[in-house]
């Protein structure tokens, strides 16, 4: 009995120190880049886009990487949210019943998961010097829906098993159609999730910088049509980062901090919806 006790109390320190390690390790990155970031951040950056020599230390803003990151980020969550929903439905039991393309396109999503973002970028690139095309907010788009594509679908199809059997069968019963029973009974109880899975996929999108790298290529204008080259917040804080100037190394803090702020935003905002769309959930 004693034995137990203190196995107990071990795992107890154990789970202690994680969620310590956990959240000491999300307050350290948010304390640095807020501690570095905060001081150069000023309204210039949030509302001129960069100007000629902005990256030798000279003035202007990112105005056109916040809005070409929320262009491509924006553009390629709702492509990639309009083919993963339909795939997420089909790989139910009721829709595929289980067959071997539904496993192999399991395998397949779990796969493309697990690839680098490079990969992808590398995969635009090529097919855009195929089609002799350039870098293009479109090509950004298109990349970055495939990037979340497979962490769109998997999370939807996850939070969708977790609808129960008898609230279907139920609707089945009174006469409504599949069509309505997914509609009216399975989004609306798995509607929380989905918006979690949409979030996750979004964060993956805005902030990456490597498929975005030879796809959406590197502008200081605001993009007005979706062939036109667009900036982007990563690749603004890598290439301030890169410089040996230091007053422009600084401005790579204000600009991630820019960035932090716009998904701890994109966050509270889902949760919010979330808690106010769980009046669907039957517990």
């Amino acid at each position: 009995m004693e034995l137990r006790r203190i196995e107990e109390s071990i795992f107890k320190v154990l789970m202690v120190l994680s969620l310590m390690i956990v959240v000491g390790s999300l307050l350290a990155v948010i304390g640095v880049i807020l501690w570095k970031g905060l001081p150069v951040l000023n309204i210039d950056m949030l509302t001129k886009t960069a100007q000629g020599g902005y990256y030798l230390g000279k003035g202007g803003g990112i105005l056109n990487a916040i809005i070409g990151s929320l262009y491509l980020a924006i553009g390629g969550t709702a492509l990639a949210f309009l083919l993963s929903i339909g795939v997420a439905f089909y790989l139910q039991k009721e829709y595929s019943g289980g067959t071997r393309l539904s496993s192999i396109t399991r395998l397949s999503l779990d796969i493309l998961w697990g690839t680098p973002s490079i990969v992808y970028g590398a995969f635009g690139f090529t097919v855009l010097m195929y089609f002799h095309m350039r870098a293009s907010l479109l090509a950004g788009i298109i990349v970055l829906a495939l990037l979340e594509l497979p962490i769109m679908t998997r999370t939807m199809e996850e939070v969708i098993k977790t609808v129960p059997q008898e609230l279907k069968e139920v609707s089945y019963s009174l006469g409504a159609t599949r069509l309505e029973t997914t509609l009216r009974v399975v989004a609306k109880q798995a509607l929380p999730g989905l918006m979690t899975g949409v979030l996750i996929a979004f964060g993956r999108g805005i902030g990456d910088a490597a498929s975005i790298l030879f796809t959406a290529g590197y502008t200081d204008r605001i993009p007005t049509s979706l062939f036109d080259a667009t900036a982007s917040l990563p690749l603004a804080i890598f290439f301030q980062l890169g410089t040996p100037l230091p007053q422009v190394q600084q401005k790579a803090y204000a600009s991630a901090v820019i960035l932090l702020l716009i998904i701890l935003a994109i966050s509270i905002t889902t949760r919010l919806l979330s808690r106010k769309y769980t009046k669907y959930i039957i517990k």
